[in-house]
Order: C-alpha cells, then structure tokens, then sequence
C-alpha cells in the first residue's frame, strides 16, 4: 500500500506543528493571564477596543452601550467602579468570572484572555475624578457648605438625603464637572435622583426624587425627605421632565472663591 501523501494531506502535515505551537502559546497566555493580578493586556491599546467590542456585545443590555447603567435596571454605573476604595483590575476580572452573588450580575465562562479585554475597556472609561490643586479654604468651605448644602447633601454622618453623599465627590468627578453641577444642575442627574412630580386626588403636585419603581407602585423621597409609595392607578399624572430639584447657584449668591472652598472641603472629605 502506497504511503505516499496527497497535497492536501501534505499541507495538513506541514501545519501540524505550527498549529500545536499556537496553541500550546494561547494556553499558555491565558494561564499567565489567570494567575495574574495586574492585566496582562495593559500595555496593548488594542486590547480597549476588542474589550469594547465585547462589552456591548455581552454587558450592554444591563449597563448601557456606555457603561453608565441603565435606570430601569438595578446594574451600576461601571465607569464609577474605580473610584471604590481597594479596586484593582485583579478584583474586577474576579467579578466579571465570578458574578456578584445576591445580585443579578452572573457569572461568566469568557475565555481569560477576553475578561481582561472587557477590564482595559472598563478602565479605558473609567471616570478619573480631580486631579488638580484645591486652592480654596477648607475650614470656610465647611461653614458655607452647612450654610448651602447640607440640608440635602451629606459629605459625612450629617446632612440631608435629597442629593448625592458627597464625602467622596471629588474622587468621582472633575473639578470643571462639579463646578458645572453647582452652576448647572440639569446638566447632569444621577442615577438614584431623577426628578419627579406626582399628581393624585388628594395633592396637585407632590415633587421628590424617584427612589424605586416597579409596574404597580413608585416610591420617592419627596421635597421634604420623606419617602412616600404610590399605587400608580391613584396617579391623576406623573411628569418626568422636570428640572433638578437642586437650585441653581449664580456667582452672585455662591462666588468663584467661595465656591473654592466648598470644593476644598470636600476634598478633605476623602
């Protein structure tokens, strides 16, 4: 019987050892990537945008084409997850592989190596918080904040809940970003504040935050901090498109220098 080899039988047999390289190389890789506590893909640029590609493929249903979440889902805002103290890419592959238990994150079989694509994409994201000077005084700050702030804002044990804690504000956004928040705040509401007006038989208008929703009742912590359910069949209207219930604060009532010091003491805050 002839032993010899048809051309493709041939290529085949050329290939062979290649083959077992690059997959003894993949092995290999994701081995190390595993083991490994810092992403291996750092470096790669590449690796952000693959990671990208991955996540709104996998991870935007619930978190948004973004990362920023999705309101009508209790997912988090992934491009906060850095600001949280202890964080490390290490920490998030384990997440991503494992799931968060007693949440609706699962747990994922994606190859290593796409897991920390998916963590250089979160980090390409992420937000930085400030990284500039705070040239204002802090012990001022902390007067005018309990002057202007603190009864809907916390920055510690005290304060009020109708607005975002702050004690950590500064690690989550830019300077210019909190500036624009004080001078401007519909131009960015977070997750957890949306503005609400209700109106039933018994109250005209009844303004709070929405705090919860299903597609029987809503929840809200209304204008006086108190959180109130609603049957939404007693609703006679539900307006959405509301301004912030934080006031606008012009220079003549908050200056430039002022508000330096709020934002210092809040730096301190960290």
């Amino acid at each position: 019987m002839s032993t010899e080899l048809n051309p493709y039988q041939a290529r085949v047999s050329l290939l062979q050892p290649a083959l077992a390289f690059a997959a003894l190389a993949i092995f290999l890789i994701a081995s190390t990537a595993s083991a490994q506590q810092a992403n291996p893909l750092s470096s790669d640029p590449r690796a952000a945008r693959a990671g990208g590609v991955i996540f709104r493929a996998q991870c935007a249903t619930c978190h948004g084409a973004d990362a920023k979440g999705i309101s009508s889902i209790d997912a988090p805002d992934l491009t906060m997850m850095w600001t949280q103290q202890g964080m490390t890419e290490g920490r998030v592959f384990t997440r991503i592989q494992a799931g968060v238990p007693g949440s609706i994150m699962p747990s994922h079989d994606f190859p290593d190596t796409e897991i920390w694509m998916l963590v250089s994409y979160l980090r390409s994201v992420a937000v930085s918080g400030s990284t500039g000077e705070f040239t204002g005084n802090s012990e001022n700050g902390g007067r005018l904040f309990a002057a202007h702030c603190i009864e809907c804002h916390r920055a510690g044990s005290e304060g009020g809940s109708l607005g975002p804690n702050l004690v950590r504000i500064t690690q989550r956004r830019s300077q210019p970003a909190l500036r624009n928040s004080v001078r401007d705040p519909n131009s960015s509401i977070g997750r957890g504040y949306k503005p609400v007006v209700l109106s039933t038989a018994n109250a005209a208008a009844i303004s709070g935050i929405i705090k919860g929703e299903d597609a029987f009742s809503i929840q809200i912590l209304d204008s006086n901090q108190r959180l109130r359910s609603f049957a939404k069949s007693e609703l006679l209207s539900s307006d959405r498109d509301v301004d912030s219930l934080m006031p606008v604060f012009l220079e003549r009532q908050l200056s430039e220098s002022q508000l330096d010091d709020i934002l210092s003491f809040l730096h301190q805050q960290r």
